[in-house]
């Protein structure tokens, strides 16, 4: 696909959100315990390729997520019923129903949620003072979204609008320096060769499903997992995507919170809104794989608006696998996964890339 029928396509699908009709807290298990659904969560993403102790491409990328307690369809607000329209509830346009409909729309809840997101790319010479030839363009993203989320038993479906900046808007050579100059590091001295500046918008949407096959339950044991596919439309980043992940631990909390910094990452209750909180301990292992196809990355293929060449050439098919294991007391739960990335552009040195992704989630 190229640029100019690429931005005709999101033009249209960024404009439709807009376009659209109106719009357990205690161990001692012989009493009942509460309803947790009338808690939101509050969700900080770290990732760092220093994890897999490197310092060039992906190089780090933050974000702050909230998501709110569950609501019913008459508490959402005009903006929230216009990004329902693609939510594919029975409310929905008509093919995505389809394609993303629930059984039952009794069952149906909502959540709504807001996210700040950083993201950072450098070569892996630090030292020079030029873009050094064949290494990754310089890069840097900073974007605030707005989300709405619809789930039943089985289902959670994910919209997110994001609207963000590339190039020293994003602050990306800033925060980099902060944390280099705190922890001792050179700093990267050729951020003015860095893409250049462009508003971006971006509308993403994400399902998840139970994968029931591999449900397990052995007394406090449990072991569960779900399946994944999305799309994502806009002048940063158009893809697609599909995988998933399984869990494995002790009095496995029951959500399925994004483990790593991801298109609409946020923490999210169980598909079973009722479904409460056993103990105030939980200890878990997790494992999944995604593989992704690309048509836009501006930070290899430049911005869309642009006539700007990064001297990358873009992979169009991506592949992931990640492990790693979280623990939670109460209402706090902190995990850390590793990611094992393919190569991203047809200059990348070796066979991929790794980093570390660490989660802090707060429930409250």
């Amino acid at each position: 696909m190229n640029k100019s029928m690429l931005r005709y396509v999101l033009a249209a699908a960024l404009s439709l959100p807009f376009a659209i009709q109106a719009q357990v807290p205690d161990s001692d298990r012989d009493r009942p315990l509460p309803d947790v659904s009338d808690k939101g969560y509050l969700t900080f993403y770290f990732d760092n390729d220093l994890f897999g102790d490197n310092d060039k491409d992906y190089t780090n990328g933050v974000r702050m997520s909230w998501i709110s307690p569950n609501l019913d369809v008459e508490d959402l607000n005009f903006f929230q019923q216009g990004l329902r329209r693609l939510s594919g509830d029975p409310d929905s346009l008509g093919f995505l129903q389809k394609i993303t409909g629930f059984k039952d729309p009794d069952d149906i809840q909502y959540n709504y949620g807001f996210s700040l997101t950083q993201l950072m790319f450098t070569p892996e010479t630090a030292s020079s003072y030029v873009q050094p030839p064949g290494e990754r363009r310089y890069a840097g993203w900073l974007a605030l979204g707005y989300s709405l989320h619809v789930k039943d038993d089985n289902i959670l479906n994910s919209i997110e609008f994001i609207v963000g900046t590339t190039g020293s808007n994003s602050l990306a050579e800033n925060s980099q320096d902060f944390i280099h100059s705190i922890r001792g590091i050179d700093k990267f001295n050729g951020w003015d060769y860095q893409i250049p500046n462009e508003i971006t918008a971006d509308l993403m949407f994400v399902q998840k499903r139970r994968a029931d096959f591999i449900k397990w339950n052995y007394g406090a044991f449990r072991a569960d997992g779900l399946t994944e596919w999305g799309t994502r439309l806009g002048t940063f980043r158009t893809s697609a995507h599909l995988g998933g992940f399984f869990r494995l631990g002790f009095n496995l909390p029951p959500d399925f919170s994004d483990p790593r910094l991801s298109e609409t990452a946020y923490s999210n209750l169980y598909f079973d809104t009722n479904d409460p909180y056993v103990g105030n301990w939980s200890l878990y292992l997790l494992f999944g794989t995604t593989g992704r196809a690309i048509a836009h990355d501006a930070t290899l293929d430049g911005p869309l608006f642009s006539d700007f060449k990064t001297g990358n050439h873009r992979e169009p098919f991506v592949g992931e696998v990640f492990c790693g294991a979280g623990i939670r007391y109460r209402d706090v739960e902190l995990s850390y996964v590793h990611t094992w990335r393919t190569i991203e552009y047809e200059e990348q040195r070796g066979d991929g890339s790794d980093f570390g992704s660490v989660a802090l989630r707060l429930r409250f």
